[in-house]
């Protein structure tokens, strides 16, 4: 099992969004960066687990906790001619973006961006290094535990 965190603004997709529909899951679609494509594409896994963070908006941070619900798939918004995330580039037989789906774990007690960087213990993760604004970033195994731990206090 891998663990992520996966970055997304509120007004798109919020973990309130999720926990409303526990049972179906969402796609995970607009990725537009080849390295959280790559990260899609070629190591996720269904049954991952996912640190859920809130960016672009008044309270960011991490939020709670989803679960990879399918292995990725071509992403179909980049097939919609005019839609926001149409690749004229990408066709049926050779996609460029793919999505996986997510379903909601649980929700937990906001932990603002200054408390992960006031965390020694969190140093390495990727969403803390200078200039990251990638929206699906890998996390290890401690950190993801030590972060699902403050959203339950």
């Amino acid at each position: 099992m891998r663990y992520w965190l996966m970055k997304s603004e509120p007004h798109d997709v919020s973990i309130d969004d999720l926990a409303a529909r526990p049972d179906h899951p969402v796609a995970w679609t607009g990725v537009r960066n080849y390295q959280a494509r790559n990260f899609m594409r070629d190591q996720m896994a269904i049954g991952d687990l996912a640190l859920f963070y809130h960016s672009g908006c008044k309270e960011i941070g991490v939020v709670g906790v989803v679960e990879i619900a399918s292995n990725a798939y071509p992403d179909p918004t980049q097939f919609i001619p005019g839609a926001y995330y149409f690749d004229p580039k990408a066709t049926q037989e050779t996609p460029r973006w793919f999505s996986v789906d997510i379903r909601f774990v649980s929700k937990g007690t906001l932990i603002p961006m200054a408390a992960l960087r006031a965390e020694p213990d969190l140093a390495e993760l990727r969403i803390l290094a200078k200039g990251s604004r990638l929206s699906i970033t890998p996390v290890e195994r401690a950190d993801f535990l030590l972060l699902q731990k403050w959203l339950a206090e």
